[in-house]
């Protein structure tokens, strides 16, 4: 028997949290996948333990195992810890 997993990619938080990442333009952030996808591909620095904790929050979010805004809160941490949050 094959195991399904529900994800849902369409998933929000109250309220964005806004990024700043390198040189870019502030980043918008509206939900754990973005969060995910930002985390995963542009992430400055991934030897926080803020960086794995928000990587769990944002799978378990997107999964629909955790608190998306738990998720968040995870996210401005790690964002904070890397010198990006805007």
């Amino acid at each position: 028997m094959e195991k399904v997993i529900d994800i849902d990619f369409h998933v929000t938080w109250k309220s964005p949290v806004f990024v700043r990442i390198g040189n870019g333009i502030r980043e918008r952030i509206d939900g754990p996948d973005a969060a995910l996808a930002a985390l995963l591909h542009r992430w400055p620095s991934t030897n926080h333990p803020q960086y794995g904790a928000a990587k769990r929050q944002c799978v378990d979010a997107i999964a629909r195992h955790g608190n998306p805004e738990f998720a968040r809160s995870s996210f401005v941490e790690a964002a904070f810890a890397a010198k990006v949050l805007a």
